[in-house]
């Protein structure tokens, strides 16, 4: 009796170890503070942390580029890891001269001035692809031309051929407006995050889409000068004639027409893009 009393006690005293070696098994051994590496002897990496949410507006990214509506300067801030905001302001003024087109010499001038916003939503936090609703609310965008016609030569207006007068040479005018829609919606998609959400500084965006900017308003007035016939006789003035000013606006129907598709202008950029803290 007293020899089985004696191994009784000794398995109730050695039974908590027992318990305890069960629960620290080799995998378990590796993670313990008393043996930092491991069952096998080798160094065990300790488990890292995911990194902290972004905070809304915690972040500033400046963008710089070029696109269809001139040289771009972009703004933008995150609100959570799928919506960055972004503003957006596009300039640029063009002189191109001496063109020329059914007979008559055009001197033009191009000046686009923009400014708009838009929601950028990502559908994967981590990934570039994006959508993009926004407005224009500044959009100034137009073209401005002088034309002349030299004394002695032709031009058309819907199809009619006129000769210009050698002492009296045709002189007009033309102003196009891309803006009949103001403010105008625009919508986009593009490639890339100017607000890296795996950290990271530069970006390389890209953007393609329309804006929403109403029908192309156009007018074209024949101003000064007379046209006559081919022997350089009866000759009449531009600006008052009947039969020349319903020619001209058949020919502006016409150049509206081929102008209409510009009402949905097309949008497409690329720029470079720094993102930094600002809290």
């Amino acid at each position: 009796m007293k020899s089985t009393a004696l191994f009784l006690s000794l398995a109730l005293l050695t039974l908590p170890a027992a318990l305890g070696a069960q629960n620290i098994g080799p995998d378990r051994l590796a993670a313990h503070p008393s043996n930092p590496h491991g069952a096998s002897g080798q160094s065990v990496s300790p488990i890292k942390n995911p990194p902290p949410p972004l905070k809304p507006f915690s972040r500033l990214a400046v963008e710089v580029g070029v696109s269809t509506l001139g040289v771009n300067l972009q703004v933008a801030t995150n609100l959570d890891k799928h919506i960055n905001l972004r503003a957006t302001g596009n300039v640029v003024q063009y002189d191109v001269n001496n063109i020329s087109t059914n007979g008559f010499n055009v001197d033009a001038k191009l000046n686009l001035a923009t400014a708009g916003a838009s929601v950028d939503f990502y559908p994967f936090a981590n990934h570039g692809l994006r959508f993009s609703p926004g407005v224009l609310f500044l959009n100034q965008n137009a073209a401005s031309a002088a034309f002349s016609v030299a004394g002695g030569t032709t031009f058309t207006l819907d199809n009619v051929t006129y000769y210009a007068s050698t002492s009296n040479p045709v002189t007009g005018a033309g102003d196009l407006a891309l803006h009949s829609q103001n403010p105008a919606f625009t919508l986009t998609a593009g490639w890339g995050n100017v607000i890296p959400r795996k950290g990271g500084h530069l970006s390389f965006p890209v953007e393609l889409g329309v804006a929403f900017i109403g029908a192309p308003a156009l007018n074209i007035a024949l101003t000064s000068g007379q046209v006559c016939d081919a022997n350089g006789q009866n000759c009449v003035d531009v600006a008052t004639d009947q039969s020349v000013q319903s020619n001209l606006q058949a020919q502006i129907a016409k150049y509206k027409s081929d102008l209409d598709p510009l009402k949905t202008y097309p949008i497409a950029s690329f720029g470079v893009a720094y993102s930094f803290h600002v809290r």
